[in-house]
């Protein structure tokens, strides 16, 4: 059974890689059915979810992690979404089902509308 340790460094690490623009390791962290719900959508399955995620990459400059803490398959991972286009600053919250070493869900708390509002 892995360790919350090793629960927090999968979440971690899909993080890093998504906001890198690293969708094959992003990929290989995934359960096949992951699911993701956000303020701007929603997804089912790790084809979907990374669609999604290659959208975002192409206005993400980085994510910058502030705290990761959880317990058992839990994962809260808070930190700051640095955009390029439109650039802001989007504080935001993700909260990772981890089971058996993948992702199996992820749910994004953040405000929206400096990614969607004009200037």
């Amino acid at each position: 059974m892995p360790t919350e340790t090793e629960q927090k460094r999968v979440a971690s690490g899909c993080l890093a890689a998504w906001s890198a623009g690293d969708l094959a390791t992003t990929r290989s962290l995934l359960h096949d059915d992951v699911t993701f719900t956000g303020p701007l959508g929603a997804t089912e399955g790790a084809d979907a979810y990374i669609e999604g995620i290659r959208g975002m990459v192409k206005i993400i400059e980085k994510a910058d992690q502030h705290l990761v803490f959880g317990e058992g398959e839990d994962v809260c991972i808070v930190y700051d979404l640095i955009t390029k286009t439109p650039p802001a600053t989007v504080p935001t919250a993700g909260w990772y089902k981890v089971r058996d070493g993948r992702i199996a869900s992820v749910r994004a708390f953040f405000d929206p509308r400096p990614l969607v509002s004009p200037g």
